[in-house]
């Protein structure tokens, strides 16, 4: 049996000084059969000369304005063949072994449409600084906030972006959840624990330390679109969160 194609989007806008480490951490990969795809917004910080080093490993690649991160997704997508997609934005990386593990997990559970393991924190210099709290969730769950899924290593399955898709672009945070609740009302998700596939790097500009209190009132959004009641637990979650939200960010702040 042919190995399933496995389509990797990386969305990138003046990351130079983390790229190349993203790239290399793509195409270091083990697996045989990756078509890589780099959507650049219009770098102008030598982004394009580090992604030009690699053209001949790059499936397909594009500088040029867009919308943001999302709408950048979106068009990478709509360029993938793959069987298998994922995306792995220009500050993160895969551990070594990761597109094989994911891959061996969704080929030998037909049933699952996404799969995720455990994720380091980094920092700048891509020091371990923390794990992110990855645990097993499902559309109940995540309906209530119960989120824990490092995006930087998921894997799912075409199919669903073709059916379900694309990222919706009104969202600058939590497209990535709207993604996932639409995937895990039709098929499982599961958390691979005691693997770790990949880095998540903190660092002054990531969207993470600098437009975190984003997310969370686009999560809401998705809750009230999709039927959801002001008297449940994930509003209860969204405003404990912005009693303790500076404090999370304090924590995983790089030194």
């Amino acid at each position: 049996m042919t190995d399933p194609l496995v389509s990797i989007i990386t969305p990138s806008f003046n990351q130079a000084h983390y790229l190349e480490a993203t790239i290399q951490s793509v195409l270091g990969q083990d697996y045989p059969r990756i078509e890589y795809l780099i959507v650049d917004g219009g770098s102008t910080d030598g982004s394009v000369d580090i992604i030009q080093k690699y053209l001949s490993k790059i499936a397909w690649w594009i500088s040029e304005r867009d919308k943001g991160q999302t709408d950048a997704i979106n068009k990478g997508f709509a360029r993938a063949k793959g069987d298998i997609f994922a995306w792995l934005n220009s500050d993160d990386t895969y551990n070594p072994g990761a597109v094989s593990a994911g891959v061996k997990y969704l080929t030998e559970h037909p049933e699952v449409g996404m799969v995720y393991s455990d994720c380091n924190y980094v920092d700048e210099e891509g020091r371990v600084i923390g794990q992110f709290p990855a645990a097993q969730t499902d559309y109940q769950r995540l309906r209530q906030g119960y989120v824990h899924i490092p995006q930087q290593t998921m894997f799912f399955r075409a199919k669903y972006w073709q059916e379900l898709g694309p990222l919706d672009p009104s969202f600058y945070f939590a497209m990535d959840y709207d993604l996932w609740t639409r995937i895990a009302r039709q098929a499982p998700l599961k958390y691979v624990q005691g693997q770790t596939w990949a880095n998540f790097r903190i660092h002054g500009s990531g969207k993470t330390t600098a437009a975190d209190d984003r997310c969370w009132p686009e999560m809401l959004r998705v809750h009230y679109r999709d039927g959801g009641s002001f008297f449940s637990t994930i509003v209860a979650k969204y405003y404990l969160r912005k009693l303790i939200g500076p404090l999370w960010k304090r924590r995983i702040r790089p030194a």
